[in-house]
């Protein structure tokens, strides 16, 4: 469900305070375990490290994922791969 218009996206405080500190396109890494935090404009640039139960996965904020959350680009899922007779022939042929 979507959050309300009246209180706006939810965006961590602790975040913007990382972000607000650093320069974008910079080497420095924002680390963090919020991933319900709504991407800003402010954020666009800065390379974030985001937890995912596990480890932490790397990316830089474009442009294009202003409004989504931070966890949308770190999986919590590893995908193997399908299987059965089929799969395993088609990996023979490779």
């Amino acid at each position: 469900m979507a959050r309300s218009l009246k209180k706006g996206p939810y965006v961590d405080p602790k975040v913007l305070k990382k972000v607000s500190a650093l320069t974008p396109g910079g080497k420095d890494v924002v680390k963090t375990w919020a991933r319900a935090c709504t991407i800003t404009p402010e954020m666009v640039g800065f390379r974030f490290a985001v937890h995912n139960g596990r480890g932490f996965t790397e990316f830089s904020v474009l442009e294009n994922m202003v409004g989504h959350k931070l966890g949308e680009f770190s999986p919590t899922r590893k995908f193997n791969r399908h299987g059965g007779k089929m799969q395993k022939d088609a990996e023979k042929k490779k």
